[in-house]
């Protein structure tokens, strides 16, 4: 393992742990050089998840696209990042739970929408204005007439 501070190859694990999730492995390791510590993780290497894209390419499930995707529909709204990483982490599960370990991003697109509608409305709209990819104004009224709808019912 590289220290992260000097780039010395030599190191001694302080410490090791199962993390929270008990899918990985948390160490702390000392660099046998400088002395500073830090923490490396790991995990099983498994056969990737994979997604379906619209036009059919297949690529690796990425979680941090879709957080990024998250927190760009969140930015300035009241949602804790560690709601977005539960939704991540439903998505990941989602995907893991098919028989052949991939999901069309629509299947998961629409998982995203349902709990982000949840949490948050607005990040909801913009998250649906770039996945849905409205083709005109009255798409997106249409979309913003629904959520009304739903709101007069509560």
């Amino acid at each position: 393992m590289k220290c992260p501070f000097c780039a010395h190859l030599d190191d001694k694990v302080i410490d090791s742990r199962e993390a929270r999730t008990g899918d990985t492995i948390r160490r702390r390791r000392e660099c046998l050089k400088c002395s500073r510590r830090f923490t490396t993780y790991e995990r099983i290497d498994e056969i990737p998840y994979m997604v379906i894209k619209k036009d059919g390419r297949r690529e690796k499930f990425d979680r941090q696209k879709i957080l990024q995707g998250l927190l760009k529909a969140c930015e300035k709204r009241p949602v804790a990042v560690s709601k977005l990483e539960a939704i991540v982490d439903q998505a990941e599960a989602f995907v893991s739970e098919a028989i052949d370990r991939e999901r069309t991003t629509t299947e998961i697109g629409e998982l995203l929408m349902a709990q982000l509608k949840k949490l948050d409305k607005v990040a909801y709209v913009r998250f649906a204005s770039v996945y849905l990819d409205f083709k005109d104004i009255r798409e997106f009224m249409d979309e913003l007439k629904s959520l009304l709808k739903d709101r007069a019912r509560k």
